[in-house]
């Protein structure tokens, strides 16, 4: 059977709210890129002190909402299970992922505090397609299913924010499959780099003082996370990164990849 090129990114409904809002992380690990992964206490989100917290947490506890506490490796829910509650971070590091048949792990998205996660399954009915697991001890807020619902139908703003995340969603999945999936690495590279960039800009454009294009923009993924989102090798990213560098189409300053 052909292997597909499209990243199994893109055939996860979950694995897009992390990648869009990390990319305005100005937070970025120093050290995450020397073996191509990310620091998994690095500070993600928007400024990470600007980031907007998804549903207050007051607001969840008067509607009923419970804490579960994970140990590092502890599996919160697994693929194929039936969707009952909302999952909203408190504190640590979720990661949802799939396995390949031949035992491949693809890390579908990385949640951190103040992230929800796993809505799509909720509202539509379907199995989880991942796993998800904590990468830390992380402390979760679990609140039903029916009480989730009502707490939407009553709280239009945090309904239309919600909505918001899962039209990014959707514009990312969008983005990828038609610029990128399909093209040389060089071009998969650039479309990527180019979106995160745009986007990154006009988040920072709603924060008044803050001027996106003010200052270089710092990519804050590793080659690793770069490969996983294009569909490439972690070996072609590097040599096409390199190359693109000697050419001027981008900086590296440290490993860190500049615009």
């Amino acid at each position: 059977m052909k292997k597909s090129n499209v990243p199994s990114s893109l055939t996860d409904y979950n694995s897009l709210w992390n990648p869009v809002l990390e990319a305005f992380s100005k937070n970025v690990s120093d050290n995450g890129d020397q073996n191509h992964f990310s620091q998994g206490n690095a500070p993600i989100g928007l400024y990470h002190k600007n980031k907007r917290l998804m549903i207050d947490l007051v607001v969840l506890q008067s509607y009923g909402a419970k804490e579960v506490h994970l140990q590092k490796d502890e599996m919160l829910f697994r693929e194929g299970e039936e969707a009952q509650n909302y999952f909203q971070v408190q504190h640590g590091s979720i990661k949802m992922i799939t396995n390949s048949p031949d035992g491949q792990e693809f890390i579908q998205g990385v949640f951190k505090t103040n992230d929800s996660f796993g809505e799509p399954p909720l509202f539509c009915s379907f199995p989880y397609p991942s796993n998800a697991i904590a990468l830390e001890p992380t402390l979760i807020m679990k609140l039903s299913k029916e009480k989730f619902f009502t707490l939407l139908r009553e709280n239009f703003d945090i309904h239309i924010h919600l909505d918001q995340v899962l039209c990014q969603r959707l514009r990312y999945k969008s983005m990828v499959l038609s610029e990128i999936s399909f093209y040389d690495p060089e071009h998969r590279i650039t479309s990527l780099l180019k979106y995160l960039k745009e986007e990154s800009v006009n988040q920072l454009k709603k924060y008044p003082g803050m001027e996106g294009d003010a200052e270089p923009y710092v990519v804050p993924f590793t080659r690793q996370q770069l490969a996983d989102m294009s569909g490439l090798r972690v070996e072609t990213v590097i040599r096409t990164v390199k190359k693109m560098e000697e050419e001027g189409k981008l900086k590296l300053v440290g490993r860190k990849i500049t615009l």
